[in-house]
């Protein structure tokens, strides 16, 4: 018996889970690609299609599917009074395991009437700080009020369901999306159990996640661009001192397995929450989640200086997060929008998931409000809702950097090495250009000053990553970089336009916000305005 079974069999459902999506896994690590025959026994099921008649009614303003993040816009939009259903194919509760983000960011929910400042702070099962960045053989620093707070899902969501009905939603639960029927005037949404009607709403969100339907089959067969492998634990037993700290980000090992790995450690309610993660394309030999869990618990007794039999594990924590370079999704559909993770609002670094719903939750929340009061449900108004946002696929090359090819040649320390000096440079500059960048925030001046520096400091080591990356990434990374410098000019320019924005007509007023808010968080300046 391995290792991973022997710690996971006593976790009810825990390993079936685990092999559960090792077996998605494996449909997306190029097997099923490799040949059309393969193609088509992977195909993606359709279930978005479209009609010509027009809907002889239409009960709701907006159906989510997807109730876990789902009902954070859900209860904002149901304030704002629009006729708001969410669909949950289980029971709407949050799990054990708290969500970590920053302080500063949750602030989101008291200014759009979601929680009270007393509710916000009951929200908030865990905080502490420091947080350690350190790398292998390179540099250990440490920075405050950066993904320090564990935020209670269970309370949160109780907190938000209940305010939700309140406002005059409504919530199915048990009840999982089939199909989508996209009419004229609206969509006709199938949903099992069978035995009940069907859903009729002016606009549907699809909030199901990565591995929602309606994103397959946008995308395609496509193959991911690059995954995040993410396995953990929570457990007890670790020393007290010890459990009170946390790592950001860590490593302590070089290249191994063609992978670099990564660590993060936080405090939880009911023990200590530890990580490992790593950058990986979908190559078919890439390892699977059960044998990288095995790798995990094999170095996890070096990385926190614990011994395994001394710890008691309490849940295990596992998945991976495709990445696509066409992200975010832009609606494929009239009146469909992919919101959070199925989206892939979420940069090529970060797990997504409720930091980056919480990022971009008021201006969604704005967004699909004046999009419902003017009628503007094509696809090619909701697709100003999910701009291209150069702050986000500039940060394709710093992936791309962190990850090793399956037949890539590289020095063991190589990944350290330029981890070690970029924070050393960001350290340099202060918490303005360090903090933005660990909350998935790039801006154009810090990122300039950063690579600047590093450039001059490291010439050498900078020398080497060209080949690591390769040259069409360096190209489209400059492309994506002039961008990031044309939108941060266009976002001091539109500060100067609103005043004259604000008396356009609604239509023409919907456009050009959308444009406003695109050029704010396409340049990052959305984390200064919440600072």
């Amino acid at each position: 018996m391995s290792l991973t079974e022997q710690i996971l069999s006593p976790l009810s459902g825990t390993l079936e889970n685990l092999r559960r999506a090792d077996a998605l896994w494996q449909t997306y690590r190029g097997h099923a690609y490799r040949e059309q025959a393969d193609r088509e026994k992977a195909a993606i099921a359709p279930v978005v299609s479209e009609a010509t008649t027009p809907l002889t009614a239409v009960t709701w303003d907006v159906v989510i599917c997807g109730g876990t993040l789902g009902i954070l816009i859900g209860a904002a939009l149901s304030q704002r009074g629009w006729k708001v259903a969410v669909l949950e194919r289980g029971k709407l509760r949050g799990r054990s395991q708290e969500w970590n983000i920053s302080r500063h960011e949750l602030r989101v929910l008291m200014d759009l009437g979601l929680l009270t400042a007393a509710e916000l702070e009951q929200a908030i099962a865990t905080e502490y700080n420091p947080a350690r960045l350190s790398f292998h053989e390179g540099i250990e620093l440490y920075v405050e009020d950066v993904l320090n707070i564990g935020v209670d899902p269970v309370y949160l969501l109780d907190t938000l369901k209940a305010k939700f009905l309140a406002a005059g939603g409504e919530l199915f639960e048990q009840v999982e999306f089939v199909e989508a029927i996209v009419h004229p005037n609206g969509v006709e949404i199938q949903v099992r159990p069978d035995s009940l009607p069907s859903f009729q709403a002016r606009l549907l969100l699809d909030a199901m996640g990565h591995f929602s339907p309606l994103s397959r089959q946008a995308r395609g067969d496509k193959k991911p661009d690059a995954v995040c492998l993410v396995v953990g634990t929570c457990a007890q037993g670790f020393d007290e001192d010890q459990a009170s700290q946390g790592d950001l980000f860590a490593s302590f090992t070089p290249i191994q397995n063609q992978c670099q790995y990564f660590w993060e450690a936080f405090p939880a309610r009911d023990g200590r929450t530890t990580y490992l993660f790593t950058y990986v394309d979908a190559h078919p030999d890439r390892p699977s989640l059960e044998s990288l869990f095995e790798t995990y618990l094999t170095l996890l007794p070096q990385y926190q200086g614990v011994a395994i039999d001394r710890l008691q594990f309490q849940r295990a924590l596992f998945g991976f997060f495709p990445c696509y370079r066409q992200s975010p999704l832009k609606p494929a559909w009239d009146r469909i929008v992919p919101i959070g993770d199925s989206s892939g609002s979420q940069s090529p670094l970060s797990f997504g998931g409720f930091g980056a719903m919480i990022r971009h939750l008021e201006r969604l929340t704005l967004g699909i409000h004046a999009a419902l009061e003017v009628d503007l449900l094509d696809r090619t108004a909701l697709g100003l809702l999910q701009p291209y946002q150069p702050s986000l696929a500039v940060t394709w090359l710093f992936q791309r950097s962190m990850s090793v090819g399956m037949h890539q040649t590289l020095p063991p320390n190589q990944i350290n090495a330029l981890l070690s000096g970029v924070f050393a440079e960001m350290q340099q500059l202060g918490d303005p250009i360090l903090k933005p960048f660990l909350q998935d925030v790039v801006q154009l001046s810090g990122l300039s000053q950063t690579m600047l520096r590093v450039a001059i400091a490291q010439p050498l080591l900078v020398a080497k990553v060209i080949p690591q990356v390769g040259l069409l990434t360096l190209l489209t990374w400059l492309l994506h970089y002039f961008n990031l410098a044309l939108y941060t000019g266009l976002y001091w320019t539109g500060q100067w336009l609103q005043p004259w924005i604000k008396r356009l007509p609604p239509r023409s007023r919907y456009f050009a916000d959308r444009w406003l808010e695109a050029w704010r968080y396409g340049s990052g300046n959305d984390w200064q305005r919440e600072n």
